[in-house]
């Protein structure tokens, strides 16, 4: 990040979000295909949460593009069951619905490629359906592979960051379908953005602009499972359908990569037999499209259970209970997360200022240096408007904070401390 992108929006209480028209009226997005600056993809796509596509050459230089690819442009199943043989991965039946998913099993991955091999022959059809390899954690369970580089533009990516720390979970996957698989409507986890690599293979998105899943929900509340059923024309069942717009829909090529910014519902066809790579991430960007996420699903289980409320002494405890069974995450691992985070940039601006990173993890070290003090500064800010936030919200206040791994007050206070000593240090902040 440069100083003019630093001094644009770090004192910024929202970030900068226009209005979404220009994508349901011209339905496009931008295509990428020359030389970017980190500072121009943050100021132009990141910050205002606009979608764009990158062309295939910022993919032409990894592993997997060229093992996992033969020439004609297709999985290279041989390759693949060398690499990854009785590997159990996730696979989903898409043609079987459950809770507006698909359900999943685990299997072999060389089950799954006979599997696939067999549905090719057969025209594209199985009497065991539509199966599709999805959400499996190639990275984590191969760490050494090393078979494909993070784009800069995502790199400040805290959702990974975070997991890595705990080395419990991660937010990287590989999928792996044939032609007819898909996903259904669905926005990404947290409300994160996430990128999607396509390996080989062409897919379909269709894409909806923050707000308009509303008009898209069922008389009960509910989203659709696949929005271009029929069922959506019923406006006994879902009555304000014809209120939302057009989605956005983009196809997507061989060795294409597509940003999917925060709370863009979308549902994805592959075209073709597809390899996709895909990650979730959050930063100073989103997080607090994130913060408010959570705040409206603790909202929905107090509804839910509202009836008991006054019958049950812990009912505020154990709606964080039920909204981390539900969401993955509760308002205690949120503040623990925001530590992480502003930890992990405290040390590296300390570092820098002592001149000396030596002892700081080499992979952190490498993605701050290369987006440098002045993004460190900005996530700090980040970090501490919501945690000014947090010490507003009446339902944080109800925690038992003595069970926190930090007390957001000497948090905060840590993060204004930092910034004011480190930004009086001009030599860390050279262009």
């Amino acid at each position: 990040m440069d100083r003019e992108a630093y001094r644009n929006c770090c004192s910024l209480v929202k970030m900068p979000r226009q209005p979404y028209e220009q994508f349901w009226s011209s339905h496009f997005v931008d295509y990428i295909d020359k030389e970017l600056s980190y500072s121009r993809f943050f100021k132009k796509y990141l910050l205002p949460n606009h979608p764009c596509m990158f062309s295939r050459r910022f993919t032409e230089g990894w592993k997997c593009r060229k093992q996992w690819v033969t020439e004609d442009g297709k999985p290279h199943f041989q390759k693949l069951l060398q690499e990854f043989d009785e590997t159990p991965v996730p696979v989903a039946n898409c043609n079987a619905k459950e809770y507006n998913a698909n359900p999943k099993q685990v299997m072999p991955f060389k089950e799954f490629i006979h599997y696939w091999k067999e549905y090719i022959q057969n025209g594209h059809s199985s009497p065991k359906g539509c199966l599709y390899l999805k959400d499996w954690h190639m990275s984590r369970d191969f760490p050494e592979h090393n078979v494909y580089t993070t784009p800069v533009f995502f790199s400040s990516d805290w959702l990974n960051e975070y997991w890595d720390t705990l080395e419990v979970d991660d937010y990287r996957f590989v999928y792996m379908g044939p032609k007819g698989s898909w996903t259904p409507f669905h926005a990404d986890v947290f409300r994160s953005y996430s990128w999607s690599a396509n390996i080989c293979g062409r897919k379909k998105w269709l894409l909806y602009p923050p707000g308009q899943e509303e008009f898209l929900r069922d008389t009960h509340g509910n989203l659709p499972y696949d929005v271009t059923s029929s069922e959506l024309q019923d406006k006994g069942l879902f009555p304000r359908s014809d209120e939302a717009c057009q989605p956005l829909e983009i196809i997507q090529e061989a060795g294409e990569i597509i940003f999917v910014p925060s709370g863009w519902h979308h549902q994805v066809y592959n075209l073709e037999d597809t390899i996709s790579i895909n990650h979730n991430w959050l930063n100073g960007c989103n997080v607090d499209i994130m913060w408010q996420f959570l705040q409206n699903e603790l909202s929905s289980v107090q509804k839910e259970i509202d009836e008991w409320r006054n019958t049950m002494d812990s009912w505020h405890q154990h709606c964080q209970v039920i909204m981390k069974a539900c969401s993955g995450i509760d308002y205690a691992e949120f503040s623990s997360f925001l530590k992480i985070i502003s930890d992990n940039r405290m040390a590296y601006l300390n570092a820098c200022s002592a001149g000396d990173s030596s002892d700081y993890p080499r992979h952190l070290s490498e993605t701050l240096t290369t987006l440098g003090p002045y993004h460190a500064a900005f996530d700090l800010q980040r970090v501490a408007h919501v945690l000014e936030c947090l010490l507003c919200n009446e339902d944080f206040k109800r925690l038992d904070h003595s069970t926190l791994a930090a007390q957001p007050e000497t948090m905060l206070q840590q993060i204004r401390d930092t910034v004011q000593s480190t930004r009086g240090q001009h030599h860390l902040y050279q262009e």
